[in-house]
């Protein structure tokens, strides 16, 4: 069961049903819920509320479709180890870091067993398992994204201008970053926006717009990360593509914060 949210990369729900049907021998069923999810975040601003949200709305939907076609005994859940350890419910002395909505249990009313077959290991762990298996490359050596979405790649109030700014400056950096033979040597790449406005000039007319954050990292398993030290001709492309082609956007930042103390998504 695969769940539309509305906080995908562009255009990733069409990718997914195709990556599916032609890799994996499996009933495909596709939910379209994004009014619903975004219905619910609209006016949010706190991130661990819209990591909550996120969370709550995925097990509505699940229940929702249990009901009419289950009964199922099991949910199984991607969760790995860095999730655990930053929800603050691993074994050792940890604090809650961010919420992770697949961290934590489930309801009881919800009636079904979490199965988490990944849940012990890193993400390099996964993709050498991954390659064992005989997964397609493209698949297991996709950049991490965020459960929650691009609900934590939006700071403050996630709106449609928002959303899109993120999808396709996000989706401008992961090209130019393959064009440039570099995506598969960094961990992750994807590009941010908050609700600070930048003054920009666009031919003689004076424009207010968005502000957007580029942030590439290398890691290893996530739990540190250092930021990405890019050609300035590569950052600068993705700088000219950004501002000319998203018109509600009139500044490019790059970040240069390492984990810790930041972390890899803003929020």
């Amino acid at each position: 069961v695969f769940v539309n949210n509305g906080l995908l990369r562009l255009n990733e729900e069409k990718e997914i049903e195709e990556m599916f049907k032609d890799n994996f021998k499996v009933d495909f069923t596709s939910i379209n819920a994004v009014d619903q999810f975004l219905g619910k975040l609209k006016g949010v601003t706190d991130p661990e509320r819209k990591r909550m949200i996120v969370g709550e709305e995925f097990i509505h939907v699940f229940s929702k479709f249990a009901e009419t076609n289950g009964p199922f005994k099991w949910l199984a859940q991607g969760t790995l180890y860095p999730d655990v350890i930053e929800s603050g419910v691993s074994k050792g002395p940890a604090a809650v870091i961010k919420s992770h909505h697949n961290v934590g249990g489930l309801p009881d009313w919800l009636n079904l067993e979490i199965l988490e077959p990944l849940r012990e290991l890193y993400k390099d762990e996964v993709r050498k398992i991954a390659k064992i298996l005989g997964v397609p490359e493209k698949l297991f050596m996709r950049h991490p994204f965020p459960g929650p979405g691009l609900a934590v790649r939006i700071i403050g109030e996630v709106t449609p201008t928002k959303l899109n700014i993120s999808k396709v400056a996000s989706k401008i950096v992961e090209d130019e970053l393959l064009d440039a033979g570099l995506y598969g040597k960094v961990w992750q790449a994807y590009a941010a926006v908050g609700d600070d406005r930048a003054v920009g000039v666009v031919g003689d007319e004076r424009r207010y717009g968005n502000i957007v954050m580029i942030r590439v990292v290398d890691s290893i398993d996530a739990m540190t990360a250092d930021w990405t030290r890019l050609p300035h001709g590569l950052l600068e492309k993705m700088s000219n593509r950004i501002t000319n082609e998203i018109e509600d956007v009139t500044w490019v930042t790059y970040t240069i914060s390492s984990k810790p103390p930041a972390t890899i998504e803003p929020q």
